[in-house]
This record gives C-alpha cells, structure tokens and sequence, in this order.
C-alpha cells in the first residue's frame, strides 16, 4: 500500500515512524514533512489546505490511505473532497468528514453536542461582538477564575484562563471587537471554571465501532509548575497513574459511548481519531473539549504504546470492521519531553543548527519544527523536538529522556525540567 501522511510536526513523524514498521506498507509520503520524516518516508512539499494539490500527489503516487495530520484540512472538508471527486472517492481518508470535523472547528457546536447527549461538560454561554456586554454581564455571575475561549481554530492559543474580572471583560472585548484571535474569536465561548486534574482519552472510531487508546496527560504551560503562557504543548506522559480502571470505566460509559453514538445519531460521519480533552472533578470526569485527530505531543507517547500494525488499523477503520481487530498496547510508560525555540511561544528565531542527534541512545527523537539544509538540521519552528523514552515507570522514562537531552544542543534551546512533576 502507498500512504501519504499530512502534516509536519511531531505527530506527523510519529506516524511515519509507526507506519514505517508495517509489512502492509509499500511507499511511505509525507507533505510536507520534516527533518524526521525525509528519514524515513519521501516529503511532498505542499500546502495541507491545498486539496488541489493533494489530489495531485494522490494520484500520481497511487496513493491508498490518507492520514490526516492536522485539523485545519479536516475543519476545510478534504474528507468530503474526495468523496467528491470519482477518482479519489474509494481511498481511504483516515479524519472525519466536514459536519464532524466541527466538534473541533467550533466550542459552540461541541458544547451544544454535548448538552444534547448529556455527556458531563462545564455550563457555558456563548456571545458575538452584538452582545458583548451581556458577555460582561454573565462573567459578573461566575466566580474566578474565568475561561474564555475562541470558538473557531486558533491553534491551541485561543483559550484564556482569568483570575481578574475586570481583564476577563477587557479580554472579551479584544476578543470580540479587536479581533485578538482573528476570525477564530468572532465568536467567544465562557464556561464555568472547573478545579481538577487534566488527562485526554483517545478514541479510534469507524463510524459504527470504537477502541480507546492509553491516556496521556500533557503539559501545555511554557514554565516550570504549569505556569506562564499556552503552548501547543511541552511534554507528555501515559498512562496517566490516577487514571484508575474504575475511573477509566467512568469516561467511557459516560463520556466515550454517548458521543460515538450521539455521532451517529446526528448523522455526523466519522472515520479516524477523537480527541477528547478530560478534568477530573473528585472522582468524576468532564470534557474540556473535542479534537478531531491525535494531540501533539500525546501522539509521541501514545502510539509507541501500539504494538499493533498501525496500517491493519487504518484498514480497519475504512472497511468499518474495527470491532474485528484487537489492538495490543505495551504495558510500559512512554513519555517526551518538548525542545522549544527560545522565545516561544512568543516571537522566537528560526535557521539554529542542532547538533548531538548521533548521540542520543535508548530514546525516539521525534522532529517536528526542523528541516534539513545543505546537510544540517536546523530549526524552523516554535516546538523543534519531541525526545520520547519507554520505562518501567514513568519516573524511569523521564530520567531517560532528560539524559538524551543533555546531548542535544541548538542555540537558544528550552524545555520543561518537570514534566510528570504533578503525578
């Protein structure tokens, strides 16, 4: 089989490590890739969005499945393009199709899906820059802190976290009336804030069966003892240790099973991965929020953990016969640690050489900001590397990870000393 991936970070990578070992798979694409993946699979240098050009690449490559890296081609309909389009319509689009794909293109429609199928979420409002001051008026009645979030695609920066009420209002202003998010902000979400522990739950899905995927809980503040600004995220660890069997059985039948049915019963088609974002509230857990495809950097713990042919699975998901595979998972911890550009997530450099990746042992260097230029890798993005490592326990993983790091350099290099610290 020829699969083409979409994307160029560290999830991207991630798949074409674990496609790479597949039997089934023939010739191995990525568009446009990066440093990792020109390793081991051929980069396609296009435009994601660009549906005309990948439809270009599919045919003159005789590709059989498309992974879908990314949300934005999913929220953009290239699941519908090619069922579309006759001579793309019998390959396999591993993502939801457009109506689906809205669970992450906007809070509004997740919550309103939720509150339909009575899966446990925090209480919402929803308001536009017509009624914004009845947004000051409903952040009057909440409590600190306050949570605002964008409703559209704002790559995992549009959720803002206030303890002060008088900036929680100047921020929905800016939000709404500035358009501090872009079009993602025209409509802003604020729900109750809720105190807890996060984790997120992966869920495969043909449309008709399901399987769930380890947890893994990330790090997504830029400092030390999840503090500072948002960021795609800087780290990762699964399982996730307070994730006990009874709480795991919790989310699925409260959380897992409502929304693939309710998927169904909306007529909402869906073929690939689920996302869902979790807080544990005391004993109980309730959805922060949807993504319509693997997080960034769970991938990077979460499928070294599948000891299954990730092909067979796609194959699986496509032909919707995923209740007849049973997928294996290594009783070991995966985690991974974040290198990031100094600056980020704010304005940071790009073109700094990393050098020590011939060193690194008993660890996966998952490239995701960098390319390959006149013979160096060199950084081309605000999150560079993802080192992963397997343990015994997670502890034992981690240590894994910071000694392979110590052998890595790139100017301006910085990454989280603590991630697991709250476990």
């Amino acid at each position: 089989m020829n699969i083409l991936i979409l994307g160029s970070g560290g999830r991207e990578h991630t798949f074409a490590w674990k496609i790479a070992k597949s039997s089934r798979c023939n010739k191995l694409y990525v568009a446009p890739g990066n440093s990792g993946t020109a390793e081991i699979a051929e980069n396609i240098n296009l435009k994601v969005t660009d549906f005309e050009a990948v439809r270009a690449v599919v045919l003159s490559h005789q590709i059989d499945i498309v992974v879908v890296g990314p949300e934005d081609p999913l929220v953009q309909g290239i699941h519908d393009y090619f069922l579309n389009h006759e001579e793309l319509n019998g390959i396999a689009v591993i993502g939801p199709q457009k109506a689906a794909a809205e669970l992450e293109g906007s809070k509004e429609f997740a919550k309103e899906f939720m509150m339909r199928h009575n899966i446990p979420t925090a209480a919402y409002k929803s308001f536009t820059r017509d009624n914004v001051v009845e947004g000051y008026k409903f952040l009057e009645t909440l409590s600190p802190p306050y949570v605002l979030k964008a409703d559209g695609l704002a790559a995992g920066k549009g959720v803002l976290i206030l303890h002060d009420l008088d900036e929680a209002k100047l921020e929905l202003k800016q939000m709404l009336v500035g358009a501090k998010f872009g079009d993602a902000s025209t409509k802003v979400v604020i729900e109750e804030f809720l105190d807890g522990i996060e984790l997120s739950c992966f869920v495969l899905t043909d449309g008709n069966n399901y399987k769930i995927l380890p947890t893994a809980k990330d790090y997504k503040r830029i400092g030390e003892g999840d503090t500072g600004l948002n960021t795609g995220g800087m780290g990762a660890v699964s399982p996730v240790p307070f994730a006990t069997p009874a709480f795991l059985n919790k989310i699925e039948e409260r959380i897992v099973k409502p929304t693939v049915f309710g998927l169904q019963k909306d007529n909402l088609p869906y073929q690939g991965f689920i996302f869902i974002g979790i807080i544990k509230v005391g004993d109980d857990p309730k959805v922060i929020e949807y993504n319509v495809r693997m997080g960034d950097p769970e991938t990077e713990v979460v499928l070294p953990r599948v000891k299954t042919d990730m092909v067979e699975i796609f194959e699986a998901i496509s032909n919707k016969s995923l209740d007849k595979i049973n997928i294996e998972i290594d009783d070991r911890a995966a985690t991974t640690v974040m290198l990031v550009s100094g600056g980020y997530p704010e304005a940071y450099e790009r073109g700094k050489e990393i050098t020590g990746l011939e060193n690194i042992k008993d660890s996966i260097p998952f490239h995701a900001g960098s390319v390959k230029s006149n013979g160096e890798i060199i950084t081309s993005g605000g999150r560079v590397m993802a080192i992963t490592s397997y343990g015994n326990t997670y502890q034992e993983a981690i240590k894994r990870c910071y000694k392979n790091i110590s052998k890595l350099k790139f100017e301006k290099m910085c990454y989280r000393k603590d991630i697991g610290f709250d476990l």
